[in-house]
This record gives C-alpha cells, structure tokens and sequence, in this order.
C-alpha cells in the first residue's frame, strides 16, 4: 500500500460517506409528499433577476403564465401557430 493511505483515512471518508447517505435519504423522505411548483391559474408568475458579478451586474423581470397551455405555447415557432 502506498504511503498516503491508511486505515484512519479511509475510515473517516467512509463516515463522512455515511453521514452524506443518510441525509440525503432523510430529506428525500421528509420532502416526498410534498408538492412542487404552483397550481394551475390564470395570470402571471414574476420573476425578478438580479445577477451581480462584482464587476457589474444586469437586473431584468420575466412573466410566466400560470396556465400550462400558455406556457407551452411560448415554445411553439411563430411560423407554427
């Protein structure tokens, strides 16, 4: 065996392993029954963007309907309406 290696290490990254296994089991557990997203409706969702690299930033708004047949709608080609 090399030098690096030894049964400490080896021990320590096979907790940190369990430990990282076990939570992850743990929180996909506790957010199973929950939902995700929103409910179907009518309007808009809006979304602020802030995007700051330190050297400068840009800042903008977009609207996303509720209504899933909208949304789909914004995807289809002008040409294909």
């Amino acid at each position: 065996m090399s030098t690096w290696f030894s049964l400490p290490v080896f021990l320590l990254c096979l907790a940190i392993l369990i430990v990282l296994l076990v939570r992850a089991a743990l929180v996909i557990r506790s957010e199973k029954d929950k939902g995700r997203g929103s409910l179907p409706g009518t309007g808009d969702h809006v979304i602020d963007a802030n995007y700051n690299s330190g050297l400068g930033g840009q800042e903008g708004t977009f609207r996303v309907p509720k209504d899933p047949d909208a949304y789909a709608r914004r995807f289809v080609p002008k040409g294909r309406r």
